[in-house]
């Protein structure tokens, strides 16, 4: 697929000194704290807790013991707390503001989930513990996987993925398990649309695949015919991402999953972006072979930072077989855990994991549907189209859409608005961090120049994406009447400034030394 080689300069020269503001004494404004890194406050000499030297104790270490101070900075308590609460009030949130990352599905976590996944008996278990101590978790686990199926219309499941990429690894050695045993080792080939998720060819050729690009068509789907025109007997399978990457539904999917079926291939279907269609669509009745959910993206348990994922991988019957062990099933009254390949039925192409799956995924998630009810999980996708839409129409007449018609839970525009500004989306981005937005996902999908991609997500209100319309609509009328230094120089009202990112992430400084000076004076 296309890739940037080639970095984008992202710090004017003339910005100043990104540690700080500029205007005030102390660096701080307001509220709104300056903060040194903990190296630079802390002293190894001082520590918030205070403990007895041991008495009669015996090293277990071997001759290991530390013999010199390990550096490490030490704050007392009240400056430990305020080091971390300033820190705290520098990160933008999901509970702070709207969070308009597209292909993120950044949305609100209902406190229920998280007061479920707190249970005693649910967050204390081990996974090592016999399993007639755990048989509600395995219950629960075999609940969630039963509404998985259901609202997918697939046979089976795997829960045991952690995220979506390895949902997607999943789904791809199932694949190749499964024509290896029909003796098809020669189907290599996997097919790639331009819009499915950047992941997707990674995980082909992680599995011994090559990868080969199908072009999207003037609508931002699928070409048809350049589709078509590359099936053969060496193909393996399809990678599609479905709504895509541009935000739009696959109106063929049905004939591009009966023509990879056709050619003896199978379809990979991404579901990155199932929270579009949840309740709306089954993709097994689209004749999907596999698809991963991301939990951590459709059933509203914390993504990224905020806790590990869960990626849930579907098979349809021809490719159930091959699913992974270990899995739960029902055994008389109780539950089992299918460990063994010997143990299971079918072809099992092995175990991807030591342990089943992320316990308060699983908690967060059946929570979720639980109190949503299918009426609810329905709404959930039909109200994140609305507000998607919404966005594209309000912001429209100022900004330049990339695609024609409708949206499905993402607006995409491209930067023909900016076209003669001498603003270019990177500065555009900047300006709405200091306008109090997190910027939407800049320069992606690739196959739109100049992209900012916006997934409002279901959970906005209309007050909410009006505030943010406003915002977006006022930039674009200043960049168009040529307030071009008000972007260049953006951020100014952040407590860090224009950073240069290109070189941060080639050149990434990843460990604290003490300036020359203070060494020098140490000494």
């Amino acid at each position: 697929m296309a890739m940037n080689t080639q970095g984008r300069p992202s710090r004017p020269l003339h910005t100043p000194d990104p540690g700080a503001y500029q205007d005030t004494f102390s660096g701080s404004r307001g509220l709104d704290q300056a903060e040194q890194l903990i190296f630079e406050r802390g002293h190894i000499e001082l520590t918030g807790v205070d403990l007895p030297e041991p008495k009669g104790a015996m090293t277990r270490l071997g001759g290991l013991e530390r013999e010199a101070e390990i550096g490490l900075p030490g704050l007392a308590e009240p400056e430990a707390m305020r080091h971390y609460v300033r820190l705290s009030r520098k990160n933008y949130a999901i509970d702070l503001g709207l969070y308009p990352l597209g292909s993120c599905t950044m949305k609100h976590n209902p406190r229920l989930n998280e007061k479920l996944a707190r249970l005693p008996g649910l967050i204390d278990i081990h996974p090592l513990q016999p399993q007639s101590t755990v048989q509600g978790a395995f219950e629960l686990i075999g609940e969630l996987a039963r509404w998985l199926m259901v609202l997918t219309n697939t046979p089976a499941v795997a829960m045991s993925p952690k995220a979506g990429a390895h949902g997607e690894l999943c789904g791809m050695m199932a694949i190749r398990a499964a024509l290896d045993a029909k003796g098809q080792s020669h189907r290599r080939r996997v097919l790639v649309p331009e819009s499915a998720h950047g992941t997707n060819p990674a995980t082909a050729v992680q599995c011994g695949f090559f990868c080969d690009e199908i072009p999207a068509d003037k609508t931002g789907r699928v070409d048809m015919e350049a589709f078509k025109a590359k099936l053969g007997d060496d193909v393996a399978a399809i990678m599609l991402t479905n709504p895509n990457t541009c935000g739009l539904f696959e109106r063929d999917i049905k004939a591009i999953a009966d023509a990879i079926h056709e050619a003896g291939g199978y379809f990979y279907c991404d579901g990155a972006n199932f929270n579009a269609i949840v309740g709306r669509v089954r993709p097994g009745d689209l004749g999907i072979d596999a698809m991963h959910i991301n939990l951590h993206k459709t059933f509203s348990t914390p993504h990224g930072g905020g806790g590990p994922g869960a990626g849930p991988t579907v098979f349809s019957e021809a490719l159930a077989p091959y699913a992974p062990v270990p899995y739960v099933v029902r055994e008389g009254e109780g539950w089992k855990m299918v460990e063994h390949e010997a143990e299971a039925d079918g072809e099992p192409f092995g175990r991807m994991v030591a342990f089943h799956g992320q316990m308060g995924m699983f908690t967060r998630a059946l929570s979720y549907m639980m109190s949503h009810g299918s009426d609810g999980l329905k709404q959930a996708a039909e109200d994140a189209v609305l507000n998607a839409n919404y966005i594209l129409a309000r912001l429209k007449h100022v900004m330049t859409p990339a695609f024609e018609g409708t949206c499905m839970h993402e607006a995409l525009f491209d930067d023909r608005f900016l076209s003669g500004t001498g603003v270019s989306t990177l500065d555009f981005a900047k300006a709405m961090i200091d306008e109090g937005y997190h910027p939407m996902t800049m320069y992606f999908p690739l196959v739109v120049h100049g992209a900012m991609l916006i997934e409002p997500t279901e959970t906005e209100s209309k007050n909410g994406l009006d505030r943010f319309c406003d915002t977006l609509e006022a930039l674009a009328l200043a960049a168009q009447k040529g307030d071009t230094e008000r972007f260049t120089a953006a951020p100014v009202h952040a407590p860090a400034k224009r950073l240069d990112e290109t070189r941060a992430a080639r050149s990434p400084v990843l460990r604290w030394e003490k300036p020359a000076d203070e060494q020098a004076a140490a000494e």
